[in-house]
């Protein structure tokens, strides 16, 4: 008999969750509940996106009065498939809107959420949440009984916990309370630029924690009417945050182990590339690409958060900070191979065409790129003029004035003594010597293939070819 009332109950529960997220659909859909979304860059904008897509009403904000500028004709600046047509739809049906005032779109919200950027700042690379604390704030202000705040770009373990919601707690005019009050959902963004929808609606689960049980199923209910994989819940918000660092800490020291196998490979002789291939058969073995770094606002920057958490609490965190090491130390070691395919050709004397400003390829992100870092050892090694070429960059006021970027790749290429690849954009697939006439190249991407260039070339991971 226990059995089955069990089974009833579990059935009728399954029915009322049904019916409650079919009633939060129909509210969502016909504007009785307003999603906000403050952050239209990397992040936010494919997922205010996803929400148009769904039917949503959606509050767009931002800081930047050219992204705002830009939202309000429904386009965006960051090239991510499906967003400009999302931002178009939305405004067309009269369901996007763009604010300026976030307290306002706080106010004329029920859902808001944060997903403002965090990266690393001063000499302990520690987390700036600077404009997490400010959106906070303002979304405090505007706060409502009822509402649901969401917290989606990584942070340390306990940002949630003591960061934010002591600002919502403190900035609300009416003493709300999380999980009394308002529901309080940590839910760590999980996209790769370039199919940032598509992973949302199609290959990922969501990750969702809150400060409570209702704000867990409050998260739960709201996120799997967009994530078709579902939604895996976590016991408490400190423990997702950390949940998304792993994913980061575990690509960039796995890069680091193919960056170290790699330069061992060259010392001894080997052909890493073909040495991966074969290991890699063995399902066990997920050994990474090498690269002349590790770029972006994610990889580069979780181990960080961890290494600074992991001092603060006294942890070993020994593998994570070697990993870190190694990758950094990539630039340098790139340039130094590079320059040593010079034959006869002083430094002080070259010209040197970068390939990639991005960090990598198939995106407009120039985010903490290694090519950065490129050029500032070129520059250490009294380079005579420094050009860099990006097919998806235009323009970047962080490099020097005396740096040429180009999308013009025959211009880049043009009389250059030295060519160094640091993005792997497709574009540079097919080069071959016909392209880069008499210049020694240095692929610090495994891309080309060695064969199409007579002579000084070399690439990470291979031995050198110097035309004898």
């Amino acid at each position: 008999m226990k059995k089955k009332k069990t089974s009833n109950t579990s059935k009728s529960s399954s029915n009322n969750s049904g019916s409650a997220i079919s009633s939060l659909a129909g509210k969502i859909k016909s504007g009785n509940v307003k999603i906000a979304v403050y952050g239209l860059g990397h992040v936010g904008s494919p997922i205010a996106s996803v929400w148009l897509r769904f039917g949503a009403h959606v509050i767009g904000v931002d800081k930047s009065p050219s992204v705002l500028e830009s939202a309000r004709k429904g386009k965006t600046h960051v090239p991510e498939p499906g967003v400009n047509e999302a931002f178009a739809k939305g405004l067309k049906q009269k369901r996007f809107f763009v604010y300026d005032d976030p307290v306002k779109a706080s106010q004329d919200s029920q859902v808001k959420m944060i997903c403002v950027p965090v990266l690393t700042v001063g000499q302990s690379l520690s987390a700036d949440l600077g404009a997490v604390k400010q959106v906070a704030s303002s979304v405090g202000k505007g706060l409502k009984k009822g509402d649901l705040v969401v917290l989606n770009p990584s942070v340390p373990p306990g940002t949630s916990e003591d960061v934010v919601i002591p600002i919502l707690e403190k900035e609300n005019s009416g003493g709300l309370k999380a999980e009394r009050d308002f529901f309080m959902v940590y839910s760590p963004e999980r996209i790769y630029e370039g199919r940032a929808i598509e992973d949302i609606e199609e290959r990922y689960p969501a990750i969702v924690s809150g400060a409570g049980p209702k704000s867990v199923e409050a998260g739960s209910k709201l996120f799997s009417l967009v994530f078709k994989r579902g939604v895996i819940t976590m016991t408490n918000m400190r423990t997702a945050e950390a949940e998304k660092l792993l994913e980061g800490v575990y690509r960039d020291v796995n890069i680091a182990l193919a960056n170290e196998m790699a330069r061992f490979c060259e010392k001894v002789g080997v052909d890493f590339w073909e040495a991966r291939e074969g290991a890699n058969s063995q399902p066990f073995c997920h050994i990474h690409k090498p690269g002349v770094g590790v770029g972006g606002a994610c990889i580069p920057v979780y181990p960080q958060f961890i290494l600074h958490t992991a001092d603060i609490a006294k942890a070993e965190c020994n593998i994570t900070r070697l990993g870190r090491n190694v990758n950094d130390s990539m630039p340098a070691y790139c340039v130094s191979q590079a320059l040593g395919l010079l034959d006869g050709i002083a430094p002080a004397q070259c010209k040197v065409a970068v390939l990639g400003l991005a960090f990598r390829g198939g995106v407009s992100d120039t985010r903490l790129s290694p090519t950065y870092r490129v050029i500032d050892e070129l520059k250490n090694a009294s380079v005579a003029e420094i050009r860099v070429h990006d097919p998806m960059v235009k323009s970047d006021p962080a490099l020097a004035a005396d740096i040429k970027l180009t999308q013009d790749l025959r211009a880049a290429l043009k009389g250059a003594d030295l060519v160094l690849l640091a993005t792997d954009h497709k574009e540079y697939q097919k080069l071959s010597k016909r392209d880069t006439g008499d210049a020694a190249v240095y692929d610090g991407r495994g891309m080309l293939d060695g064969t199409k260039f007579a002579g000084r070339f070399a690439s990470i991971g291979r031995k050198k070819e110097v035309a004898s």
